[in-house]
């Protein structure tokens, strides 16, 4: 307020002829080394100044950029992972199991921006350090490590360096993301934290059913869904549990439910299930958005309200 008063008296104080000049540079005023030239040539740098114009698809991208830049930092930052939608992880990945699905996932966020596995500091993970990192013996690491290299999933480099298939992992941007091809976010710090938890023993099984849901979970409302690359709500077609149990080769869809709803982060559970509205017996299932998220910023934000649903009773 203060600002325009002051502008207000400034302009009124003001002769005809200086207020002429003013136009004029508006008209066919020019710009040298940061000053601005009225067209006869003097400076008028004192009395106007440059302003940066931003229009607001440009104001909307700039958010949308920080909205997701601020998710992904309290995350630690993300893997971006490729899949097919509506096809099962083991049929994309047909020699592993599905342990080895939740190892493979869990090794993803390692993915440097260059390409190759390293550690957050820098430092390269050869294959010693990938046994390592997955806490396997020996003899059963070797197997899953070779299921990865006859996959294509991993390919070995010069100096101990280990190259992740940029079409299934990538640090960053990825242009092309290739026909049928749907993108998921891995956030490295959840990932690892799941991992640390459940990544051993008979658990692993349970942390990978994680990782199965992904080709089924609509990539804009987190919710498993028949259709996963609808955008608009109203076309949505959401599975139910017995069909997912279905798909995932489940005999019994009871023991799935127990099962995911044993995966749990910071006392928060990975995966809702509401019950269907045309069935009562049936269950719907949504995923934490903190854990699998795969939108956009608009989608971010609705989802962002979603996450509540997932938060604990307990009084803190």
């Amino acid at each position: 307020m203060g600002r325009s008063a002051e502008s207000t008296r400034e302009w009124k104080g003001m002769r005809p002829r200086q207020k002429a000049r003013l136009f004029a540079t508006f008209q066919n005023g020019t710009i040298r080394n940061g000053s601005i030239f009225a067209p006869d040539g003097v400076d008028v740098s004192h009395r106007m100044k440059l302003v940066a114009r931003t229009t607001l698809a440009q104001a909307r991208y700039a958010k949308n950029r920080a909205d997701m830049g601020r998710f992904a930092d309290e995350n630690g930052g993300f893997v971006n992972a490729y899949y097919a939608p509506c096809v099962t992880l083991e049929q994309q990945y047909p020699t592993l199991s599905q342990s080895d699905v939740g190892r493979l996932m869990f090794l993803a966020t390692y993915t440097a921006y260059n390409g190759t596995l390293q550690h957050d500091n820098g430092r390269i993970i050869d294959r010693s350090g990938v046994e390592e990192l997955v806490g396997l013996s020996r003899s059963r690491f070797s197997e899953f490590y070779g299921k990865l290299i006859s996959e294509g999933v991993l390919c070995e480099l010069e100096g101990g360096r280990i190259r992740v298939n940029p079409a299934l992992f990538i640090r960053g941007k990825r242009e092309d993301v290739g026909e049928g091809m749907q993108s998921i976010r891995l956030y490295r710090d959840t990932i690892r934290r799941l991992y640390a938890k459940f990544g051993q023993g008979r658990d692993v099984k349970q942390l990978s059913i994680v990782f199965m849901v992904i080709p089924f979970l609509n990539f804009r409302y987190n919710i498993v869904a028949m259709n996963p690359t609808e955008y608009y709500d109203s076309n949505v077609v959401p599975m139910t549990l017995d069909q997912l149990a279905l798909v995932l080769q489940y005999s019994d869809a009871s023991k799935l439910k127990r099962a995911m709803g044993k995966v749990r982060l910071d006392d928060q559970p990975v995966f809702a299930f509401v019950e269907d509205t045309e069935d009562r017996r049936k269950r719907r299932i949504i995923a934490n958005p903190r854990v699998l998220f795969a939108g956009d910023a608009k989608s971010l934000r609705e989802l962002e309200a979603l996450a509540v649903v997932f938060n604990s009773t307990r009084r803190r």
